[in-house]
């Protein structure tokens, strides 16, 4: 009996040996530096559900601000099952973009890596990026805009709105969400037959940014599986749309038919799978993100009334001045009598932070500010921290297109990341900023609107209405 005694006493006296070193190991990574400070939580899961922490529209994440608080602009964590180092200072943020395909690469935490796939052509970073953003620039860019997509963008935005009116209130996110579908889906992926289309279209507007929330809520399962059903059969009709293209040689000018010439090519860089994730992807954030920030920009202005005169004066002199009544916006128009429209949208792509994280991965040890940030460790961008500082942005929580007058209007910089950082700038923020513009040019000078019951905004941290944003248009006198 006594030697079954020891023999448990010496089994758990090892065991705690071997757990203390492991628990002491997860809390000071090795580093051929010196560590920013921080925590690494506990084992395995870090601190990531302190990170899904919700906060409102006018925060920071509770998450890093305790953090900033304590540790400074940098610090170290685990979320998602990486090892990470969060950057909420503009210089460092831009060292570390200045070392982009250097020191420094385009990546995601592990967690996110192996549902998409290692050799996703969303997770490529150098040549292979320049070269996805060179296909997409081709449609989706200022020449393709200008030549094959105003004409349409305005017209399906005009004809939806007019159904709106006077019909009750409705949610301003799917209104948007169905003009950019509307128009959008036939650019990408031609000459679907409308109960094809219907089928594709319902499955895009499914999937939201609801299901990116804390993973101990039984809503966010719910969210996930729902997201993954309409991911699964969104994409089964473009594999079948995709699979029948390339056999029939039929040519339509449209996104598809480029995804098809680049798989024939001899150095392939989109095979089958990464083609048809490409066109599900901007289909998706096309409808997600740019609906979002124009209904946010609705709530902005129902609440400003002064910012809501000056843009409707702006543009009541630019149907003034517009040569035939039933003309629709023109490029000129957009691009150079939208001064105060451009303000209004730069304010609330501020405000909205619709990234509110972006990362990349440190491909060698990095010394930065007397920390190291060790190799293949993931770096942490938070440009809420930077567009919140109010040593940047004066009363930073306060809606004020004004700030931006007289200041460069089309272009990031270290102080505003609202479509990425360093060489990775969203290929889509033409077309969102059109879009937004033409919407709100039909908003304000045909329709008197207002909120039809307050709307929460919540950060979670993707930002999101949970209950939508209920507006209420009718014709102006």
């Amino acid at each position: 009996m006594s030697f079954v005694w020891s023999a448990a006493v010496w089994v758990i006296a090892v065991a705690a040996v071997v757990i203390s070193k492991w628990l002491y190991r997860w809390s000071n990574p090795k580093c051929n530096g010196k560590l920013p400070p921080g925590s690494m939580g506990l084992p395995i899961i870090g601190e990531t559900c302190d990170f899904f922490e919700p906060h409102g529209l006018y925060e920071i994440s509770p998450f890093v601000k305790k953090r900033m608080l304590k540790y400074g602009p940098l610090f170290r964590t685990n979320i998602f099952g990486s090892n990470t180092v969060v950057l909420t200072e503009p210089d460092i943020i831009f060292e570390v973009f200045r070392q982009e395909n250097k020191s420094f690469v385009f990546s995601y935490p592990e967690a996110f890596v192996k549902p998409f796939g290692k050799e996703n052509v969303f997770l490529k970073h150098g040549n292979i990026h320049k070269h996805v953003k060179q296909i997409s620039l081709q449609h989706l860019g200022s020449e393709a805009l200008k030549k094959k997509m105003i004409g349409e963008i305005d017209r399906v935005t005009y004809e939806h709105l007019r159904s709106k009116a006077n019909q009750g209130s409705f949610d301003a996110k799917e209104a948007v969400e169905s003009v950019i579908m509307a128009h959008l889906t036939p650019k990408i992926i031609s000459n679907l037959k409308p109960e094809t289309q219907a089928t594709l279209v319902d499955n895009i507007m499914a999937l939201g940014s609801e299901w990116f929330q804390s993973p101990l809520k039984l809503t966010t399962l719910i969210s996930i599986y729902k997201v993954f059903i309409a991911r699964r059969d969104a994409l089964q009709v473009i594999k079948d749309v995709f699979t029948r293209r390339k056999a029939s040689r039929e040519m339509c000018g449209d996104f598809l038919d480029t995804m098809v010439e680049e798989g024939e090519k001899e150095d392939v860089i989109f095979n089958e799978e990464s083609a048809i994730n490409l066109i599900f992807a901007i289909l998706v954030v096309a409808k997600e993100s740019t609906s979002s920030v124009t209904s946010l920009a609705i709530k902005f202005l129902a609440e400003n009334h002064k910012a809501l005169a000056e843009l409707k004066r702006e543009h009541a002199a630019i149907l003034q001045n517009r040569n035939g009544k039933g003309a629709g916006v023109s490029w000129e128009e957009y691009r150079h009598q939208m001064t105060f429209t451009n303000m209004v949208i730069n304010e609330t792509l501020r405000m909205a932070n619709m990234a509110p994280i972006m990362y990349r991965k440190a491909v060698n040890d990095v010394e930065i500010k007397g920390y190291t940030i060790p190799a293949g460790w993931i770096v942490a961008v938070i440009p809420p921290a930077v567009h919140f500082n109010h040593t940047i942005y004066e009363n930073p929580l306060e809606f004020n297109p004004w700030r931006w007058e007289g200041k460069e209007l089309r272009s990031g910089s270290k102080t505003f990341m609202v479509f990425g950082g360093g060489v990775r700038q969203c290929v889509g923020a033409e077309f969102a900023r059109l879009q937004i513009s033409i919407f709100i040019h039909h908003l304000v000078t045909t329709y008197d609107f207002s909120l039809a019951q307050e709307s929460e905004f919540i950060r979670a941290p993707l930002p999101y209405f949970p209950k939508g944003l209920p507006i209420k248009i009718s014709q102006s006198l």
